[in-house]
């Protein structure tokens, strides 16, 4: 399987066609912005429901529908606590609303996406990490010492944050919009067999994919290798698909999928 290691700030990790990607570790400035923001959003929610328990509280009531309703306001602050990041970063290829304000992502430390499993982890341990509360005393310690820059959740769940470097990689329109040379496909890797359910790909989805597929060959192989997981990135999230990670490549992967979409709406008009 893919290694990962750490060079001072920049996570080094092998695709499985055995060529690194450098990823520029968050700084923890960065992280903590990104934090503070996310907590700020939060704040919001919780100030009402923790004014609606105050008020239930204070009147002294001790019916069947006020405990009830107390019962529903403290799932509500759990919720809102613990699955805001939960849900976020897992709804949202890994990223928070302040992450995506400062462009970090959560990543496995393989470099494939997170699943909501670990999303799950590495935020439920968050209580571990904020303490002494609101401080995030452990978490700080736990990051300085360890060379990935992990908390204590990122290591129980196997990810990382790092910094996308937009300014590194060619955007989509300049790839994408030059002048296509060569409009043939051909598969260059062993076909990644992986189940999912095909039909929820847009066109607008398989015309990225179709139209890297056409250029990458025009592009230096570090851009291309960089291309292909920008590109398979969001539609890994997407479909979660099932596939055997020890054959598992980019390429392979987006040549299987358009395939299988060709193949899927062939007669379809």
């Amino acid at each position: 399987m893919s290694a990962a290691i750490a060079n001072e700030e920049i996570l080094i990790i092998e695709t499985p066609e055995r060529v690194p990607l450098h990823f520029p570790l968050a700084s923890i400035g960065n992280r903590f912005l990104a934090c503070a923001f996310d907590h700020t959003l939060q704040l919001i929610p919780l100030f009402f429901i923790v004014r609606g328990i105050i008020s239930i509280l204070m009147s002294g009531a001790r019916d069947s529908a006020s405990k009830w309703l107390l019962a529903i306001l403290i799932l509500a602050g759990f919720t809102v606590l613990a699955g805001y990041f939960i849900l976020f970063e897992w709804l949202w290829n890994g990223q928070t609303p302040g992450k995506r304000w400062l462009k970090l992502r959560v990543i496995r430390e393989d470099g494939r996406p997170i699943t909501f499993w670990e999303a799950a982890v590495r935020n439920l341990l968050r209580i571990f990490d904020i303490q002494p509360i609101p401080f995030y005393s452990i978490g700080l310690i736990c990051v300085f010492i360890n060379n990935r820059d992990q908390r204590v959740g990122d290591l129980f769940a196997g990810s990382v944050v790092v910094r996308e470097r937009e300014t590194e990689a060619p955007t989509f329109d300049q790839v994408f919009n030059a002048p296509v040379s060569d409009t043939a496909l051909r598969r260059s890797f062993r076909p990644v067999q992986f189940t999912a359910e095909i039909s929820l790909i847009t066109e607008r989805e398989i015309e990225v994919v179709e139209v890297f597929l056409r250029r990458r060959w025009e592009l230096p192989d570090h851009v291309r290798l960089w291309m292909a997981w920008r590109v398979a990135l969001p539609i890994l999230y997407k479909l979660r698909p099932a596939y055997d990670y020890a054959t598992f490549t980019y390429e392979g992967f987006l040549e299987e999928l358009l395939h299988r979409y060709r193949d899927k709406n062939r007669f379809k008009k």
